[in-house]
């Protein structure tokens, strides 16, 4: 009878954030508001969603308490996230763009003279968001629970290091493309990853944010080093197919000379 029973029960279906996908698809809200009235409610739930993380981690993170504390029905918060697997994607976008804002402040400031100091505040700024707000820690880690979110935090970076990549070029004038938006997004994993570690319990927070400013410094170093030997190597090819030419020019003048000459 059991048995019968369990036959004929619907199979479980699998949370679609929890899948592995062959090609994994941004996880964003059903709709963003455009009203004031419901973007209240949208902000609303954002805030008590970090709220929340902060507090219980993501694996006691819940939509119905989410939707309490944020004094919003829960079938109103079904409109805009279809699962807190979304919610916490929408946390992390929210943080990225907020970092991207105010690093375009500073674009330009590369590649100054001081750029190793505009390096050393922006680092220092970044960390101290980690530090004073812990939510940034805990949308980071909640990020890395499925492939679904995974997929989408991996989009999020390479969408920040199109930015960094920009601001790259004039430090690295002579560096392919395809290379320095590599770097970018080295780059942007990097900080993020050892900003996460910086914050860890045993771990001592400025030691560890000195250590990435080392390697970001050296990293930085060596592909501006990299790129002025492009530049030179660039220059002396272009130096010896300008003689090649010249050479090639007079010997064709010299023959037809010859040939004017013995007519």
């Amino acid at each position: 009878m059991e048995s019968a029973t369990n036959e004929r029960r619907a199979p479980r279906r699998i949370d679609p954030a929890l899948e592995v996908q062959t090609a994994p698809q941004e996880l964003v809200p059903r709709r963003r508001p455009t009203q004031e009235r419901s973007r209240r409610k949208f902000d609303a739930l954002l805030a008590a969603s970090r709220e929340l993380l902060t507090e219980v981690g993501f694996e006691s993170f819940t939509c119905e308490e989410v939707a309490s504390r944020a004094d919003v029905p829960i079938g109103t918060l079904y409109q805009f996230f279809a699962n807190k697997y979304v919610i916490v994607c929408e946390l992390n976008r929210q943080d990225l763009v907020g970092v991207q804002d105010e690093l375009a402040q500073f674009n330009g400031k590369i590649p100054s003279v001081d750029w190793l100091r505009f390096l050393n505040s922006f680092v220092d700024h970044m960390a101290g968001l980690w530090t004073t707000d812990p939510s940034r820690r805990e949308v980071w880690l909640a990020m890395q629970s499925t492939p679904s979110t995974r997929a989408t935090g991996a989009i999020h970076e390479r969408e920040f290091a199109e930015q960094v990549a920009r601001m790259l070029a004039p430090l690295t004038p002579d560096t392919p493309r395809p290379r320095r938006k590599l770097m970018a997004e080295v780059l942007v994993h990097i900080v993020y990853s050892m900003l996460n570690f910086s914050v860890q319990d045993d771990q001592t927070h400025a030691d560890a944010v000195a250590e990435l400013k080392r390697i970001m410094v050296a990293y930085l170093q060596i592909a501006e080093l990299d790129s002025r030997t492009q530049a030179k190597k660039r220059t002396r090819r272009e130096e010896t197919e300008r003689k090649r030419a010249l050479e090639s020019e007079s010997r064709t003048e010299q023959v037809e000379e010859a040939s004017a000459s013995s007519t």
